[in-house]
C-alpha cells in the first residue's frame, strides 16, 4: 500500500480536497486503484449536527455516513462510492481510546495522546486503505499546518513515514502564493508553511502551490531554494473557473509522474481522453439553461455544492450551458420583487433543508411553478412541501403543512417517521444511506430511470403521512416510486405538468461528471425546452 499525505498551509479552504481528488483522477487515468480518506480534526463524531454554514453540505455516503463536502469531491472524480470509513474525525479517534479504557485494554497503563491516540489514528487509516484493495490510498489532513487540532494526525503521518518506509509514503503540502498590489508573487507565507511543518518532523516532498497567475521561475525557485525540494516539485495549481480543468492543469506540471517516480510505481501512460472530452462539452456548449435554485443557505453555495455539480454535469451532457440563479426563500416570503426573479428562470429547484425558516418562500416559489407550468425539481424537504403545496392550494387544505414546520398543523400531511419518535439524540439518527425505490411503469420516473428498482441515498426525518394518501391521490398526483414495502413515497409527479417531479432522497450524491444523475439531465432538458419555447 502506498499512502500519499495532503497537508495544507497559509489558511484554510485553499482547495486540499479538491487537489486530493484531481491527483487522485490523474493516478486512475494511469490505471492504477486509488481510494481517498478524509481526516477531519473536530471533535464532531461526523458532519452531521453542524450548521452548513460551518463546512457547507453535509455529504451522505452509501452507507449513511454523513461527511464533509471533500468526500463529494473524491467520488465525482474518481467516480467510486466511499463508506463512512473513509472519514476519520477526532471525536471518533477519542471515542474509541476512551471506550477502550473503560473495558480495560490498555492494561492499567497511561493513557496519552502518544502512543494510544495517534496509533488509534494509524489503526484506522491502515485498516481503510487495505480493506479498500486499492494501489494508492490518498489522506487529506484537514484544517491548517499549526493547528492545535491536527497535531495527533500529523504525528501519525510522521510515524507512518519511519514504519511503511520512504517510497511507501509521500508528503504533498498544498499552499498559497498571493500577489502583492503591484502583481509580484509573494513566497515567504510558503516558506513559513513549511517551516512550521517541518518543525513537526514532516518535510513535504512536493508543494502545490495556489495563486492567481501561474507561478514565475523566479518564484519557483525561492520556494525550490527555501522549503528544500526540487524546482520541478513545486507544482503551480493556478486558479480555474472550471474545478474539472484541474487534473489537466496538475497534469501539465508533470504531477503523476513526479509522484509515480518518488512512489516507485509502474503504471501506464496516462489516458485523460474521456475527461478532456467532459470538460469540452462544459466549455463549449452551444445553448444555455438558468435554473433558480430557492433555499435558505444561498448566500453560501457550498450548502448546495452537490446540487450544483449535478446540475452541471446535466447540462453537459444536454449540451448546454449552466446558469444558477440562488435565490432567498425569506425574500420570496416578504418582497413582490422576488417572485420576478423566479420568472426568469427555466426551472426551479427546491433543494432538501431543515427547520420553519423560508418554509413558506418555497411554497411560494412550487405554486408558481406549479401554476405556471415551469419545471420543477424537489429533493428531499422539496418534495415534502411539495405535497404541503398541493394539499393547500388544490385539495383546499388551508392549513396543511409538516409537524417541522408547524407541529399544531390540523392537517399533518408531512408528519414525523415513526422510528424517529422518541429519539433522544440527534446525530446519526435519520433515515440515512442507499435504500431501494421501486417505480411504477408507464410513469415519468419510470421513463427517466428505464428500471423498476433504483438504489438512491436519503438523508431525512419526516414522510409523507400515510393517513392523508387516499385524499393527496384523489387528484392528479402520483406517488410514482414508494419503498419496496409501499409504505413509504419516494417520487412525485404530476401527469398534467411539462415537468413536476420531487424525490424523497437526495440524487444529486450519486451524479458523476460523465454520469449525471438521470433526475437532474430530465430537468435540464425540460428547463432546455421551456427555454427554447420562450426564445
Amino acid at each position: 500500500m502506498k499512502y500519499i499525505m495532503v497537508t495544507g498551509g497559509v489558511m484554510s479552504g485553499l482547495g486540499k480536497g479538491l487537489t486530493t481528488a484531481c491527483l487522485g483522477k490523474l493516478l486512475q487515468a494511469r490505471g492504477l486503484k486509488v481510494t481517498a480518506i478524509k481526516i477531519d480534526p473536530y471533535l464532531n463524531m461526523d458532519a452531521g449536527t453542524m450548521n452548513p454554514f460551518e463546512h457547507g453540505e453535509i455529504f451522505v455516503t452509501e452507507d449513511g455516513g454523513e461527511i464533509d463536502l471533500d468526500m463529494g469531491h473524491y467520488e465525482r472524480f474518481l467516480d467510486i462510492n466511499l463508506t463512512k470509513d473513509h472519514n476519520i474525525t477526532t471525536g471518533q479517534v477519542y471515542y474509541e481510546v476512551i471506550s477502550k479504557e473503560r473495558k480495560g485494554e490498555y492494561l492499567g497503563r497511561t493513557v496519552q495522546i502518544i502512543p494510544h491516540v495517534v496509533d488509534e489514528i494509524k489503526r484506522r487509516l491502515r485498516q481503510t486503505a487495505l480493506k479498500s484493495g486499492a494501489d494508492v490510498c490518498l489522506v487529506e489532513i484537514g484544517g491548517t499546518v499549526g493547528d492545535i487540532e491536527s497535531m495527533p494526525f500529523l504525528e501519525a503521518a510522521r510515524q507512518m513515514r519511519l514504519e511503511e518506509g520512504q517510497t511507501n509514503t509521500l508528503f504533498i503540502h498544498v499552499t498559497l502564493v498571493p500577489s502583492s498590489g503591484t502583481g509580484e508573487q509573494k513566497t515567504k507565507p510558503t516558506q513559513h508553511s513549511v517551516k512550521e511543518l517541518r518543525q513537526l518532523g514532516i518535510s513535504p516532498d512536493i508543494i502545490i502551490c495556489r495563486s492567481a497567475t501561474p507561478l514565475t521561475s523566479e518564484a519557483k525557485r525561492k520556494i525550490s531554494l527555501f522549503c528544500n525540494v526540487w524546482e520541478h516539485e513545486v507544482i503551480s495549481a493556478v486558479d480555474v473557473k472550471n474545478i474539472y480543468e484541474l487534473p489537466l492543469v496538475l497534469e501539465r506540471e508533470n504531477l503523476s509522474s513526479i509522484v509515480l517516480q518518488k512512489l516507485g510505481l509502474r503504471a501506464g501512460n496516462i489516458d485523460l481522453t474521456d475527461w478532456m472530452k467532459m470538460v469540452s462539452k462544459m466549455e463549449n456548449a452551444s445553448k444555455s439553461v438558468r435554473i433558480g435554485v430557492v433555499g435558505k443557505y444561498v448566500r453560501f453555495i457550498d450548502t448546495y455544492l452537490s446540487i450544483y455539480e449535478a446540475l452541471r454535469h446535466a447540462a453537459a451532457h444536454n449540451d448546454a450551458k449552466l446558469e444558477v440563479k440562488w435565490i432567498s426563500a425569506e425574500r420570496l416570503e416578504k418582497t413582490a420583487e422576488a417572485l420576478q426573479e423566479l420568472s426568469e428562470c427555466h426551472g426551479i429547484l427546491i433543494p432538501g433543508g431543515f427547520g420553519p425558516r423560508g418554509a413558506e418562500g418555497k411554497i411560494l416559489a412550487i405554486r408558481w411553478a406549479r401554476e405556471n407550468k415551469v419545471p420543477y425539481l424537489g429533493l428531499c424537504f422539496g418534495f415534502q412541501l411539495a405535497v404541503v403545496e398541493f394539499a393547500r392550494n388544490v385539495l383546499g387544505l388551508e392549513e396543511a403543512n409538516s409537524t417541522e414546520v408547524d407541529p399544531s398543523t390540523p392537517h399533518p400531511v408531512i408528519d414525523l417517521l415513526p422510528e424517529q419518535r422518541g429519539l433522544k439524540e440527534l446525530g446519526g439518527t435519520m433515515r440515512l444511506g442507499a435504500q431501494e425505490v421501486v417505480i411504477e411503469k408507464g410513469t415519468k420516473a419510470f421513463q427517466i430511470y428505464g428500471s423498476e428498482r433504483i438504489s438512491e441515498r436519503h438523508r431525512h426525518r419526516y414522510e409523507v403521512n400515510p393517513d392523508y394518501l387516499p385524499l393527496l391521490t384523489s387528484g392528479n398526483l402520483v406517488f410514482s416510486g414508494k419503498s419496496p414495502d409501499g409504505k413509504r413515497m419516494e417520487i412525485l409527479e404530476l401527469p398534467d405538468h411539462p415537468f413536476f417531479l420531487a424525490t424523497q432522497f437526495h440524487p444529486e450524491f450519486k451524479s458523476r461528471p460523465t454520469r449525471p444523475a438521470p433526475v437532474f439531465s430530465a430537468f435540464i432538458k425540460a428547463a432546455l425546452d421551456r427555454a427554447a419555447s420562450l426564445s
